[in-house]
């Protein structure tokens, strides 16, 4: 049945860009003079995929309710589905004019751009209009990057648009939206904070950033690399920057205002980190394959064999190296670790186990609350070797350990059964004598397991076999290309910082 004088009807779509401040497609949508309907989706598929986790779903959830309680007396909302927009759009076209669609670009995994493409498609033959716009920096389609740097500083500076969400014109108040797509509830407890874990939302999100540029950042290039000051002195912005709590251009225009003219080396360090955050979605954009495969074919002749028993301790914490275990544990458990740890754990799941880096990538993807494909699974690839690009990092965990966390705090904290162990000897507690494991009551491969492989063992023969696949003919060709699509050229090989 076809319903003549059909009302009109936009929407905005929300995806990775859960905010209403420094939003394009909200600003776009109101020089409309159409009702707008605001929707979100946890989409059936994206939720079943191996890289979604319950802690993601969660701060999502806060996120939309920070935002649907801020603008509770507009008459807006943002209406959450557990469906497709393509189901929605069905039931919802027998009644509304669709006159447009608004939304970010997203870079987001195969799952993802498969959606999108479906979108696209529906879209066309139903003649509906999808506006999508840059976000944060990242350019749909180029092919190299030249001029990248200038285009994404250009990008930053561009003047916010002052926007009041009572400019959007209200949808029909009188229809529950409801009643065209299954409406997402909530698991029981979702809605409950876990005090461990950063809580979504656009407040909180300006209250992490103000507290950072006031106070916090004068300890930021000190402790960026120490597992548990980091905790406090790294600006913990990347799950609110993740989920598009905060936009990559207020935190950059905000730094730029409260440096004004200091000569601030730490924020100046923030400034530079926020540049690399989209450099790296860049990649992900311009070569979808980071994902499931080896950014340089050379090094598939590596890790071809699997060990389970080697996999599940690194999981589950029970390596033998306290600061590996230590940094599982606090991922695990608080979705938290900065940088460096996190390289550290790559390192030794592919280097020291020799494993190949997929399952450990969707593994740490479900840990990680800022999980961001792009940044993640480049990131993975380059700490792995894989890239043939960068300069092969082959961490030792008791040195990390030793550097970072001296006094063992981090790793007290994190492993209670080392609790007792002295400085001295909780970097190596497979050292301790028999007297002294009773003493500082930590009996090795009982209350905590010997390591399960010999460093030096391993870091040999991981750095002979990486080198010689680089070294390569068939490596160094490959590079070239690489180099093209995925570089500035500035040198043959990228620095890898955060």
């Amino acid at each position: 049945m076809v319903i003549m004088n059909k009302r009109p009807l936009q929407l905005v779509w929300f995806k990775r860009d859960l905010r209403i401040r420094d939003h394009l497609p909200l600003w776009k949508a109101a020089q409309n003079e159409i009702p707008t309907l605001l929707v979100y989706f946890f989409e059936p598929d994206r939720i079943l995929s191996p890289d979604w986790d319950i802690r993601h779903e969660r701060f999502i959830y806060q996120s939309i309710q920070s935002i649907n309680q801020e603008i509770s007396l507009s008459g807006h909302k943002i209406w959450v589905f557990q469906d497709s927009l393509i189901d929605f759009l069905e039931n919802l076209t027998f009644i509304f004019e669709i006159k447009s669609i608004y939304s970010y670009q997203e870079t987001g995994l195969t799952n993802t751009y498969t959606r999108d493409k479906k979108v696209r498609k529906y879209l066309k033959i139903h003649s509906i209009p999808w506006n999508e716009f840059q976000n944060n920096g990242v350019i749909r389609g180029i092919k190299t990057r030249n001029n990248w740097n200038q285009s994404w500083e250009e990008f930053m500076r561009v003047p916010i648009p002052a926007f009041q969400i009572k400019s959007l014109q209200t949808p029909y108040q009188e229809i529950d939206f409801y009643e065209f797509a299954k409406p997402y509830i909530p698991a029981e407890g979702l809605d409950i904070l876990n005090p461990r874990f950063q809580p979504g939302g656009e407040t909180m999100a300006w209250k992490y950033l103000t507290s950072f540029l006031d106070e916090r950042v004068k300890n930021y290039s000190r402790n960026i690399s120490k597992p548990e000051l980091s905790r406090l002195s790294c600006s913990r912005l990347s799950p609110y920057i993740s989920w598009g709590n905060l936009s990559i251009r207020q935190v950059f225009q905000y730094s730029l205002f409260k440096k004004g003219e200091r000569a601030d080396r730490n924020i100046q360090n923030f400034l530079s980190r926020l540049r690399w955050h989209c450099h790296f979605i860049q990649k992900l954009e311009t070569e979808s394959k980071i994902e499931t495969e080896n950014l340089n074919s050379a090094f598939n002749s590596l890790r071809n064999e699997w060990d389970d028993s080697k996999y599940r301790a690194w999981k589950e914490a029970r390596t033998g190296y306290p600061l590996i275990d230590a940094c599982m544990q606090a991922v695990k458990e608080t979705g938290y670790l900065n940088f460096r740890m996190r390289s550290l754990l790559v390192s030794f799941l592919t280097h020291h186990l020799w494993l190949d880096w997929r399952p450990g990538a969707w593994f740490l993807a479900r840990q990680f609350l800022d999980y961001e494909p792009g940044i993640h699974f480049s990131q993975f690839q380059m700490q792995s070797g894989t890239t043939g690009i960068n300069t092969i990092r082959i961490y030792n965990p008791v040195k990390q350990s030793q550097d970072h966390d001296p006094e063992g705090l981090f790793i007290k904290k994190w492993i209670p059964s080392l609790q007792h162990v002295p400085a001295s000897l909780i970097h190596e507690p497979w050292k301790m004598s028999p007297f002294e494991q009773e003493l500082f009551k930590c009996r090795m491969g009982l209350d905590y397991p010997f390591p399960i492989v010999d460093l030096t063992i391993t870091g040999r023969y991981a750095r002979e076999s990486l080198w010689a696949v680089k070294k390569s003919k068939t490596a160094q060709q490959e590079n070239e290309g690489i180099l093209n699509r995925l570089t500035h050229r500035k040198s043959e090989e990228e620095s890898d910082r955060p």
